[in-house]
């Protein structure tokens, strides 16, 4: 048999300091923009409008945070992922500068932890991974970590190294973008009244609205970031695994998640960091997810009067409506309607008056 094809690494193929330059770099097009809009619906004036990205001094409008995400994680999973059972979290992400249509970006990552498993038959691999524009600029950098299988159970697992991860990613760390001013912000055309003023400390925000998950939007998103995980195509392999079916790629719900806090948030205009993230429980096609979200913290940034930061909670369920804010019991384990728990700061205008 030919060893030409790609296995992708298993746990024991990894190693503390490794450096991974991964394939294919990818020219972010109009037609990606129309696509993502067309899947997640997302109505957030920044990404939909050059004219209003203009009035904030953007030389056009950017493409949506999360697909600049997703175009950069695509690219880990044929060397990080491929034989993943799952994917356990995030931390420590941060946005760089904007990315535009017409930007390529490609990606590389480095092995900061590795885990050995009880069962001796999986582990869990830390990785930090860096999306960088055309320009070798930084457009998203950030940490993950996978629950990948082994190929040779009696391979000599390797030492445990957790690499220790920040709660939150501090504001000092935040890109804003070169340039502009919020002093023009049109909260009408934004979709909403509410500026950063207006929300407070432990504030709930039921999202309302849901969205149903068809078989090939998940695959079509999917392969949209060339994500190539087989768990989330093949069901020909799938009616066999754990779940007897195909799992939807986890950026999906985010994404979903997202574009439903849309409806409660509107004018927060872009995604500054990633604090942390989990994947609670899979969704499938036929899911319906729901989100709801809470204000974690709010933060001033140095020298703006116009754009702060607001930490964010935004917790997406499935069939099961949010106006009851599902989340944990007192034992601490999550309710059984909940597939994502998702941490992340947004950038909101301020009044200046």
């Amino acid at each position: 048999m030919s060893a030409k094809t790609n296995r992708g690494n298993f746990f024991e193929n990894f190693h503390v300091g490794q450096r991974i330059v991964h394939a294919t770099p990818r020219t972010i097009t109009e037609g990606d923009v129309a696509l993502h809009t067309a899947l997640y619906g997302s109505r957030f004036a920044l990404h939909s409008s050059c004219e209003f990205a203009r009035s904030l001094g953007f030389p056009c409008a950017p493409v949506d945070d999360l697909l600049a995400f997703h175009f950069v994680f695509g690219k880990t999973v044929p060397d990080i992922s491929m034989n993943a059972i799952a994917n356990l979290g995030y931390a420590a992400g941060t946005f760089g500068k904007p990315v535009y249509p017409g930007d390529t970006v490609s990606t590389t990552s480095s092995v900061i932890g590795l885990k050995p498993n009880r069962d001796g038959q999986t582990g869990v691999v830390y990785v930090r991974s860096t999306g960088v524009n055309q320009r070798d600029e930084m457009v998203l950098d950030y940490c993950r970590w996978v629950m990948v299988k082994k190929d040779d159970p009696d391979a000599m697992p390797p030492e445990t190294l957790i690499p220790e991860l920040p709660e939150f990613v501090n504001p000092d760390q935040f890109v804003l973008p070169e340039g502009i001013s919020l002093a023009r912000y049109d909260c009408v055309r934004a979709g909403g009244p509410h500026f950063w003023d207006d929300y407070n400390v432990g504030e709930k925000i039921d999202h309302v609205d849901g969205m149903t998950i068809e078989e090939a939007e998940h695959m079509m998103a999917t392969r949209l970031c060339q994500n190539t995980a087989r768990v989330h195509f093949n069901q020909h392999a799938e009616k066999d695994g754990r779940f007897g079916r195909r799992i939807v790629y986890g950026g999906h719900v985010i994404s979903l998640a997202r574009s439903l806090s849309f409806n409660g948030l509107p004018n927060a205009f872009r995604i500054a960091s990633i604090n942390g993230g989990r994947h609670v429980a899979p969704a499938f096609a036929g899911d319906t997810i729901y989100a709801r979200s809470e204000i974690l913290g709010k933060m001033l940034l140095p020298s703006r009067s116009d754009v702060a930061a607001t930490r964010l909670r935004t917790v997406a369920t499935k069939d099961h409506v949010c106006d009851e804010f599902p989340y944990k019991s007192a034992d601490g384990k999550y309710a059984n309607s909940v597939v994502l728990d998702f941490d992340y700061t947004v950038l909101m205008p301020k009044r200046t008056n």
